[in-house]
């Protein structure tokens, strides 16, 4: 049976008129967020191009943000420091909102302040995307109810308890259903973000921003893992 991420992932589509550029993407970080979750859809957007034939003459069609609930530096899981651009209050309208994941999430779920952030500014964001544990942020905000949605395969159990109505994929890298977007753990954040490339720009644009990265285009949702 198609599913509809299986339906996405045969499709070649784009949402975006190329003229209304740069797009924002504001990225959430907290304590102990993990590294990759951020920095890895990070470089996908900053290096994607919207004519590879001017790659180092022309920008990124988005635009990123980091957000904390304060201006205070985030320290991530393994010590790497991040400096925020916005709080939450000071946060602008978002065409992509990027919930990462991380050991952190255990103590945000629990963030009532945060939690009621994400759920108010997804339903102003036309994109709400998660990585590895980030789904369970989504999830306690409600808006994985009825939805399909993945993390990483540790945290399955947390992602139910903070999900009880999703329908948890453990089978999938990502799954693509507009307007919440999740993924897998860690590096399967990047494919995650090439495929966020894709639905904006279209599979031209995903691909090239993965060559340019020397990196595997998604062509599925289908796992990687052993």
């Amino acid at each position: 049976m198609e599913t509809n991420i299986q339906a996405a992932n045969n499709a070649d589509f784009s949402t975006v008129d190329k003229n209304r550029v740069p797009l924002m993407v504001g990225i959430l970080i907290f304590d102990e967020v993990e590294v990759l979750d951020v920095t890895g859809p990070f470089e996908v957007f900053s290096v994607t191009r919207l004519d590879e034939t001017r790659r180092f003459d022309d920008i990124s069609p988005f635009r990123i943000i980091l957000i904390a609930e304060s201006m205070d530096r985030i320290s991530t899981i393994g010590g790497l420091r991040l400096t925020p651009d916005v709080t939450l209050d000071e946060c602008p309208e978002l065409d992509l909102l990027l919930v990462p994941g991380g050991l952190g999430t255990r103590r945000e779920v629990h963030n009532t302040t945060l939690v009621k952030w994400i759920l108010s500014k997804a339903s102003r964001t036309s994109l709400t995307a998660s990585v590895c544990t980030g789904s369970s942020l989504l999830g306690k905000a409600g808006l994985l109810d009825g939805r399909e949605a993945t993390t990483h395969w540790r945290a399955f159990e947390f992602l139910s308890s903070c999900a009880p109505k999703a329908r948890i994929r453990k089978d999938a890298q990502f799954t693509l259903n507009e307007p919440i977007f999740t993924s897998a753990g860690v590096a399967a954040g990047i494919d995650l973000a090439l495929r966020i490339v894709s639905h904006f720009f279209g599979s031209e644009i995903g691909k090239a921003t993965a060559r340019h990265m020397e990196y595997p285009y998604p062509i599925t949702d289908q796992l990687r893992r052993d």
